[in-house]
C-alpha cells in the first residue's frame, strides 16, 4: 500500500495539494536555494507548485526568503535548472525501466510488440522521420481503435539521450511494455510534461491536481 504523504501549501498559489503535484527545496548551508526533487533531503522544506512559470515567480518575488525566514538566494536560472534536472530524471527512469526488461527497440521489434504485448507507450527520438511515426500509429490505431486518442506517445527525447539510457546506438523507436519500471518511467514523463506546462489530459496519464495515473496496456478489455 502506497505511503500517504499529507497536503503541502504552495508559497507561490497558498493552494493545498498532494506533494506529487508540487517542488520541495530546502536551504543550503550557503544560504541557496536546493531543489529537492525527491522529497528526502534534511532540513525545513517550502513546496512550489511544480510548474516552471510557478517556480519562477517565487524567485522573482523573493517568495523564498519568506517561507524560509531568512535570505535565500534563488539563482536566475532556477525554473530552467529544475526542467533538466527533471529531464535526466526522466531519462534516468527510462534507463531503469529498460534495466527491469520493459523496453522493446527497433521498429520492426516495436511494430511486432504492438500486435501482441501489453504495450503502454510508444517512444519516438526526436528525429524519427513522419513515416515511422504514422506507420506504429497506424498498428497501434488497429489494436486501439479509439482509445489511441489517451495513448501516451514520447518523443521529447533525443536520439542521443535514448542511446545514452537505453545503452545502445541509434535508437529512434521504442516501446514500453508494462512490468517493473514502466509506471516509474512514465510518473516521471508526466512530471517533466507537467512542469513545462503541457496539459495532462494530452497524455492520458494525469489529472488537473497533477497526480500520476497509470495506463492501462494497449489490447487489455476494459474492466
Amino acid at each position: 500500500m502506497p505511503r500517504h504523504e499529507p497536503e503541502r501549501t504552495c508559497i507561490v498559489t497558498r493552494e493545498a495539494r498532494s506533494p506529487a503535484g508540487l517542488i520541495r527545496f530546502v536551504l543550503g548551508p550557503d544560504g541557496q536555494v536546493v531543489p529537492d526533487l525527491r522529497h528526502k533531503l534534511p532540513g525545513r522544506g517550502v513546496w512550489v507548485t511544480a510548474r516552471r512559470g510557478m517556480v519562477e515567480e517565487a524567485a522573482k518575488r523573493r517568495l523564498f526568503s519568506r517561507a524560509f525566514k531568512a535570505e535565500a538566494r534563488a539563482p536566475e536560472t532556477l525554473g530552467e535548472d529544475i526542467e533538466r534536472l527533471l529531464r535526466d530524471d526522466m531519462r534516468q527512469g527510462l534507463a531503469l525501466a529498460n534495466k527491469a526488461g520493459a523496453v522493446i527497440t527497433g521498429f520492426h521489434k516495436v511494430e511486432a510488440a504492438l500486435a501482441g504485448k501489453p504495450v503502454v507507450a510508444l517512444i519516438h527520438a526526436a528525429e524519427a522521420a513522419e513515416d515511422g511515426r504514422r506507420k506504429l500509429a497506424n498498428q497501434l490505431r488497429k489494436r486501439l481503435g479509439e482509445a489511441i486518442s489517451g495513448f501516451p506517445v514520447i518523443q521529447e527525447l533525443s536520439n542521443d539521450e535514448l542511446d545514452l539510457a537505453l545503452g545502445r546506438s541509434h535508437v529512434i523507436h521504442a516501446a514500453l511494455v508494462a512490468g517493473a519500471g514502466s509506471d516509474g518511467f512514465l510518473n516521471r514523463w508526466h512530471r517533466y510534461r507537467s512542469y513545462r506546462g503541457i496539459e495532462a489530459d494530452q497524455t492520458g496519464l494525469g489529472n488537473e491536481t497533477g497526480e500520476p495515473k497509470t495506463m492501462k496496456p494497449a489490447g487489455t478489455e476494459a474492466e
